[in-house]
């Protein structure tokens, strides 16, 4: 992965991303405040889903519940997607030789795995769930909600690592 990795910021500073990204005091701390926005609607929006699947508020209905929030936690997950490349090319060759920052990159991979699983496996069924929710489908409400924690301690971890 790390080859991988170095090659990307090589061609992020190629590009003029990396220069541009270290250049200015101004983009990183932007990037960052977006990455942390597109965090916090993630695990906010899909979080709150997720619980709701685990057993919380028994009350609200799933499938409106999923339909409000899904498309929170999807704008979330593309408002980081370019913010943290930004952070990346502006460090990337010390990123690619991180461990933690590796570590990061497979879980935001089981992370999304766990959701194209779970929407592929339940999508078309939550609408009848009232209080009967599948054991499988509270798990992976559980594993998505500890994935995505864990995405976003190892980011801030990054920097004492």
């Amino acid at each position: 992965m790390e080859g991988f990795l170095l090659a990307a910021a090589q061609w992020l500073d190629a590009v003029g991303v990396g220069p541009w990204a270290r250049g200015s005091g101004l983009v990183y701390p932007v990037a960052n405040s977006f990455h942390l926005l597109g965090l916090v609607m993630l695990v906010g929006g899909i979080g709150v889903v997720d619980l709701r699947i685990a057993g919380l508020w028994r009350k609200i209905p799933i499938e409106p519940l999923s339909r409000a929030l899904t498309p929170v936690a999807i704008v979330g997950l593309l408002i980081m997607v370019p913010s943290g490349t930004i952070l990346f090319a502006a460090d990337g060759r010390s990123l690619a030789g991180s461990g933690i920052f590796h570590v990061k990159l497979v879980l935001i991979a089981l992370a999304l795995a766990n959701a194209v699983a779970f929407r592929w496996r339940w999508g078309d069924r939550i609408g009848g769930w009232r209080n009967r929710v599948p054991g499988a489908a509270r798990v992976m409400a559980l594993a998505s909600i500890g994935l995505w924690l864990a995405v976003g301690t190892l980011g801030r971890w990054i920097a004492y690592g």
